[in-house]
């Protein structure tokens, strides 16, 4: 989940078109028809954009670190990486079929306060993704410095800190308008840098190497898989529609899900392949990658490019945790804090400091901690996107605009089935998943042992199957339980524009 960006050909309000700097005023805003313009296939650029980072060639050495070989664990980071992207596809088409952001689009099945509960998990994953960007921007700074010999110590992590939080949180603050021109170069930039990393760097890959790395079990392959499906589209369902939204109603269901599924995985997938190579070809590698991702990379390139990748690898983390910022402030502002967007960007900047200062300075160990959160907010998020994806595929018509801000319209204030799901969703999924390298998180896996799978130290311990679970439950309970109301809604008559009815179950 690294950078965000809409490229459509109409700029929604605040973008850049060649407008003075501001600061960002608005909040959670509908799209109007008129501002809607565009095809499906110019998703693809935001999404590629987003997802071309140094960062994924680290997730080389998190796969293999599953125990699996090479050829498993390019099997599970294809599926992983495809498979939740497409999920990012399908809930892009609500996008299309609103005006809205995604977590007030998500108010059709929550309700409308009652969405607060998923609204708030959004928030804590993009706060969590933005202070992990941070701490890698930092930590690969200090590694460059260190190895130009100047400095690396806390001194330049300190002022690494200051500098790459200072762009993010104005960036963050002043909205879209100057992210999208930080985008703009940051994506060319990032983009040219990485291929040119790749070249200076092929001829430390060994296939011997690689090849004898040894298979692992099913259970590892699935362990594997998951964590990419957390690590990649799982990251992102929750804002997926943030920019199918400013296509026009009538555009491709079936363009908006492959342009934005092909776009999302192209690159990474490309980059998984390389990762997997350089860290099959090198142990010591691939546990360096552990504790400091971006910075081992730079351990193996000539002195000559340790600026050049420290500037690749710092604006790829900073352009993705800026957008974070950005999403996080209207994720908390859709939980139903009254305060300005940039306000709300203000609160989750400091929020990001404190985050990136315990995993910079106290703990360790990244990739466990790391692990950890993805693998514990993936479950409560895969629950809700299998909740949001069953309720897409119920309706027949649009989204009704006016009443995903009425509490006393269509949606309901609190639709309490839907929160039972995502809490019985999570619960189950917890039970199924371990943690060992995170403390705080020993606690989980209780249901492995009385399910027969082996307790937290059998051989299903790391699958992490709730993960799974989650997404299956909250997909089969809503879909077997949300057709009435959904056509319950869908005959009342419009409250606003925006109800056009389309085939059934079209996406």
């Amino acid at each position: 989940m690294v950078g965000k960006q809409v490229g459509q050909e109409s700029e929604p309000s605040g973008g850049a078109g060649g407008r003075q700097l501001k600061i960002e005023v608005q909040g959670l805003d509908v799209i109007g028809d008129a501002d809607r313009k565009g095809r499906p296939r110019q998703l693809f650029w935001p999404w590629f954009g987003a997802n071309v980072s140094v960062l994924g060639l680290s997730y080389g050495s998190f796969a293999l670190g599953f125990g699996i070989s090479f050829w498993q664990a390019l099997t599970a980071g294809i599926l992983g990486i495809v498979f939740s992207f497409l999920l990012c596809g399908f809930i892009s088409v609500a996008g299309k079929r609103g005006s809205a952001p995604t977590m007030v689009l998500s108010r059709a099945a929550f309700g409308v306060r009652g969405n607060r509960l998923p609204s708030a998990i959004s928030w804590i994953l993009t706060v969590g993704w933005e202070t992990v960007l941070t701490a890698l921007a930092t930590l690969a700074t200090a590694t460059v410095f260190e190895r130009l010999g100047w400095g690396g110590g806390t001194s330049t992590k300190v002022g690494a800190l200051i500098v790459v939080t200072a762009l993010i949180v104005v960036g963050g603050v002043m909205g879209f308008d100057l992210i999208m021109r930080m985008q703009t170069v940051i994506t060319v930039v990032t983009g040219v840098l990485t291929v040119v990393y790749i070249v200076l760097v092929l001829d430390h890959i060994s296939w011997e190497a690689v090849a004898s790395v040894p298979s692992g079990s099913a259970q590892e392959f699935i362990g594997a898989l998951v964590f990419m499906m957390t690590g990649f589209g799982l990251g992102w369902v929750n804002a997926s529609a943030d920019y199918s939204r400013y296509l026009p109603r009538r555009s491709s269901g079936a363009g908006v899900v492959g342009w934005t599924t092909f776009g999302a995985s192209v690159a990474p997938i490309v980059l998984l392949v390389f990762g997997l190579l350089l860290a099959g070809s090198s142990a010591p590698l691939n546990e360096a990658i552990a504790k400091d991702p971006i910075g081992a990379l730079t351990t193996i390139l000539p002195t000559w490019f340790l600026v050049p990748f420290a500037l690749v690898a710092v604006l790829g983390l900073v352009g993705g945790a800026v957008l974070d910022i950005y999403s996080s402030g209207l994720a908390l502002l859709a939980t139903g804090l009254r305060a300005p967007r940039y306000v709300a960007a203000l609160i989750d900047g400091v929020l990001m400091i404190a985050g990136t200062v315990y995993i910079v300075f106290i703990t360790d160990d990244f990739l466990g901690q790391f692990s950890g959160f993805l693998t514990t907010l993936g479950v409560p998020v895969a629950a809700w996107c299998g909740i949001m994806l069953a309720d897409l595929l119920r309706r027949r018509r649009d989204y009704d605009e006016i009443d995903l801000y009425r509490p006393s319209g269509r949606y309901g204030d609190v639709q309490l089935r839907s929160i039972a799901v995502i809490v019985v969703g999570t619960v189950l999924g917890w039970g199924l998943v371990v943690n060992t390298s995170a403390s705080w998180l020993e606690w989980q896996g209780y249901l492995l042992d009385p399910l027969g799978l082996g307790g937290k130290s059998g051989s299903w311990a790391f699958a992490n199957l709730g993960v799974l679970l989650a997404l299956v439950v909250g997909f089969a309970a809503t879909w077997a339980l949300n057709r009435s109301s959904v056509r319950a809604q869908e005959a009342l008559a419009p409250a606003g524009p925006g109800a056009a009815p389309v085939e059934a179950g079209r996406l």
